[in-house]
Formats: structure tokens, sequence, C-alpha cells
């Protein structure tokens, strides 16, 4: 078992840093939530006063945070984590972030002798719970080798991408498609409906025929279709709306960088932005269903 410095207990961090309490690891624990903190150490983690605190000693640092600034001052910033963690220290960062910082901070770390992987997932909030998520990661083959146990205990797809930066870009291109999925379903079963078809029947249908995906068959956007997931309960999330615009900012960002052209991703951040400024940007993503929508 190791000794585990875990940052970052939004809705994805808490329940991944319970699956590591629960298989029986040392976890130590930071979040500006003091409420979510106490809520782990009564689950059995150790509560840290500050991010400096879960360093001590810890074999592996893992960080959930929302966007790369939040990373880079946690590790780089001024008293940050990169002066406290021991040379033997393995970094995970699970945030999803553009890859230039991935690999700029990497580069940080490992010139101080501190072995780094990007590690973002998918699978959100229920997966995470489930201790089911995919975990893309980023890094040298030793220090995939070291951490792939680790990531087992929170995950159940384990995938190395590539060098460090490689989980970040394999992560946003994922994403990327999602939305893509998410909007090109919602539009179809919208308009089944307008034409008087049942979305149960027509998602039925689509399922068994060339149109089926991911968003059709398992997390459908039509409210009534699927009992469990987000759309039945009036899109509470899940993945927000705010977090997938900006996952599909990043992603066109990489798509400039490197030349891609990327269309319907442009498209579907377009939409996302909308749905944004509409005051969405807090429920979950299949809201987008809204969209398309008679009103």
């Amino acid at each position: 078992m190791a000794k585990i410095g875990f940052i970052g207990l939004g809705n994805m961090g808490a329940p991944m840093a319970r699956n590591l309490i629960a298989a029986g690891h040392e976890v130590q624990v930071f979040d500006l939530n003091q409420h979510v903190v106490s809520q782990l150490a009564e689950e059995g983690a150790m509560a840290c006063k500050n991010a400096n605190d879960v360093a001590q000693g810890a074999n592996f640092v893992i960080s959930m945070l929302p966007a790369a600034k939040h990373v880079q001052s946690l590790y780089l910033g001024e008293n940050g984590l990169i002066n406290h963690l021991g040379d033997d220290a393995i970094v995970i960062d699970c945030s999803t972030i553009d890859a230039a910082s991935a690999k700029s901070l990497g580069e940080a770390l490992m010139d101080k002798g501190i072995a780094f992987v990007d590690a973002p997932v998918s699978g959100g909030v229920a997966g995470a719970a489930a201790g089911t998520l995919t975990f893309i990661v980023g890094g040298a083959q030793e220090h995939f080798d070291v951490v792939e146990p680790i990531l087992q205990n929170m995950g159940k797809n384990i995938f190395h991408a590539g060098a460090i930066g490689a989980g970040q870009v394999a992560k946003i291109c994922n994403n990327m498609l999602l939305s893509i999925l998410m909007a090109g379903t919602s539009e179809a079963l919208q308009m089944g409906i307008n034409h008087g078809l049942d979305p149960k029947v027509l998602s039925e249908i689509m399922l068994n025929s060339s149109g089926r995906n991911w968003t059709l068959e398992l997390y459908n956007p039509c409210p009534g279709v699927i009992d469990s997931v987000p759309s039945s309960n009036q899109y509470q999330p899940g993945f927000m709306v705010d977090l997938m615009a900006k996952d599909l900012g990043l992603a066109l960002e990489a798509a400039q960088n490197s030349g891609s052209v990327t269309p319907l991703g442009a498209l579907s951040k377009n939409l996302y932005t909308l749905l944004q400024n509409q005051g969405a940007g807090a429920k979950d993503f299949s809201a987008i269903f809204t969209l398309f929508e008679k009103k």
C-alpha cells in the first residue's frame, strides 16, 4: 500500500480519493472546501491544512483541479509543491488542461528529479464513484508502469497514450467527438419528435441502425428515455456544460497549434457557448438537447 496525497476534492476528486481509501492506501487530502476534507477524514483519510502538508512523505501526489492556472500555481507557484516533494515522489495530474501546460509542468518537475505523468480521466461522476474511470496517461513508460496499479484502484481502463502531454491531447480529442455526438443525437431525436415520433421508439430504432452511438445508448439527452441519466433529472450533472465548453476551447486551441481542420468541433463549441449564455452552464452537457426544442 502507498502513501498518497490527493489535492482537489470536487465532484470527481472526492470519489476518486474514496476509492483509494477503500483500497487500503494511506491517503492525505486537501481542498479549499474544508467540509469535504472533513467528510473524507471521517472515512479514513488524513486531513491536511494546506497542499504542502499533503506532499510530506507521499509516494504519489494526485491533483484534480479545474484549469491549467490552478495546476501551475499548485506545483510551480510561490512556495509550490515543487519545493516540498521528495525525489522519490511521482506526480499524477488528473486535471484536464492544455498539453503545453502539462509538458512545461512535467519538464519543471523532472528538472528537480520528480517524476510526472498527466492522466486526465473519462467516465464522469458516476464512473468516479464506481471506480470505473478511464485514465489516459502521458509520460515515460517506466513512470506509467509505476502509476498504473494506483490508477487501477480508481479506474477500469488505463491507457498509455504516449509522452507527457499525450494524455491531454487524447482526452480533448475524445471530448470533442463526444460533444459532436451529443449535439447530433439531440438534433436527430428532436426532428423525430417534431414529426410525432416517440423518442423511446426512435432511440431504439437508431440503436439498431447505423446511427448507434454512446450518447444515444447510455446517456440519452431526451428526458424520459433513460431514467438514470441527467436528462431525466432536470439535467443535473453529470458533466457540466461549463466543463465541456472549457474542453472544447482546449480542443480548438490544439487544432490551431497543429493546423488541424475541425469545423464540427468549432460548431460544437459555438453551440455549447450559446448554451452557457442561456444560463445553463451548471447543467449537464446533455442539456444541449434543449437548444433544439420547439419553443
